[in-house]
């Protein structure tokens, strides 16, 4: 059985990524189809895989300002030609599920999340583009234009996966197509309790807007607690300028994975106040025996059990978060216990409920 693995893009190093590293690890002779890739982002896990990129790669800016090109894209996924593979599986949260396939090949889409930018956030993503009111009305246009593309082409997958229950919803609703549920995969061996808590809460990923790491450091101007926040992203300047010359809020810029799993086994409690897909760092910081302080929607509801892994706040602003810590000080948390309920994300899980997946799914599919 040849196999081909496709992939939005491999420009920066997230969830989607370390999803696909796992997929490599299943299929290991499996080529990577992707849009475009950055080197120094792509070979921390894919350094010895063959990498086949559209012919956005070879464009002017094509690797660095890739959002450039998004009205090509649709184009540039449609020209992987794909003919020799009986399974396609395609690790997407944009473009990479509307590759064409022969209708002998199995195609099977890893679904992080149907494209937000495109359906549900759509309105939120142009007020927060840094642009005048009549180049919005024109992206606007070209949003317009690859929903449409994004719904057909939701209808060459024979089958779909979602990455938690908040997605199969919404698969259901933008899609109009089932899924089953698989949980992505967390390497939990990275992550140990700590002995030693520091006094700082945390917070940290890919910084863009829709994170709301803004609402968390407003709340912290207003509290005498220490903020640490780790990662880079295009609101790290925004973000800066809200923290002012604060005292108690302290930027970490990019940090490697042992620096992150320090933090995380050190802090207080980790904040989650975005709503998420699913949720890796939380559920990191929860494999380090450290509670979560979430907002109450998306995968945050599936990881975070309530009181016993962590606390809720459903008010979306900094009020919301100031009482959510209120809530937190009152309730002691056993680091143990919330180690314990991370089992249900391990990597060893993953590999075997989706190789059981795929191969029961494969054989019908033949039959």
């Amino acid at each position: 059985m040849k196999v081909a693995l496709i992939h939005d893009h491999l420009a920066q190093d997230g969830g989607a990524e370390k999803v696909l590293k796992v997929f490599t690890e299943l299929f290991p002779e499996a080529p990577i189809y992707t849009l475009l890739y950055e080197k120094k982002n792509a070979d921390k896990y894919f350094k010895d895989k063959r990498i086949e990129t559209s012919i956005i790669q070879r464009l002017p800016g094509g690797v660095k300002h890739y959002k450039w090109y998004m009205p090509f894209m649709p184009m540039a996924v449609e020209f992987f030609d794909l003919r020799e593979y009986d399974l396609v599986i395609s690790d997407a949260s944009a473009f990479a599920k509307g590759v064409i396939t022969l209708p002998e090949t199995f195609h099977i889409c890893y679904c992080h999340t149907p494209t937000r930018y495109l359906w549900d956030y759509t309105h939120q993503y142009i007020n927060e583009l840094n642009y005048n009111k009549y180049f919005k009305k024109i992206i606007s246009l070209v949003l317009n234009y690859i929903r449409i593309w994004d719904q057909h082409a939701s209808g060459r997958v024979d089958k779909f996966i979602a990455n938690s229950i908040s997605v199969k919803k919404r698969i259901a609703k933008y899609y109009r197509r089932g899924a089953v549920v698989i949980y992505p995969p967390v390497d939990l061996g990275l992550f140990s309790i700590s002995k030693d808590l520091g006094d700082y809460f945390l917070i940290g990923g890919r910084l863009a807007p829709y994170k709301r790491v803004d609402i968390v450091i407003e709340a912290f101007l207003k509290l005498d607690y220490k903020l640490k926040i780790f990662g880079d992203g295009v609101d790290m300047k925004r973000l800066k300028k809200i923290a002012g010359d604060s005292k108690n809020i302290e930027f970490l810029g990019r940090i490697d994975d042992e620096a992150k799993a320090r933090l995380y086994s050190r802090c207080r409690a980790f904040i989650n106040p975005q709503y998420e897909d699913f949720g890796i760092t939380a559920v990191e910081a929860m494999a380090s025996g450290r509670p979560v302080i979430a907002y109450r929607r998306g995968g945050a509801v599936e990881t975070i059990k309530e009181n016993i892994t962590g606390v809720f706040f459903d008010d979306q602003t900094p009020a919301g978060i100031m009482k959510a810590i209120s809530d937190f000080e009152k309730i002691s948390f056993n680091p143990e216990e919330i180690k314990q309920r991370t089992k249900q994300f391990s990597t060893e899980r993953f590999k075997e409920e989706i190789k059981k997946y795929i191969d029961e799914e494969y054989k019908k599919f033949k039959k």
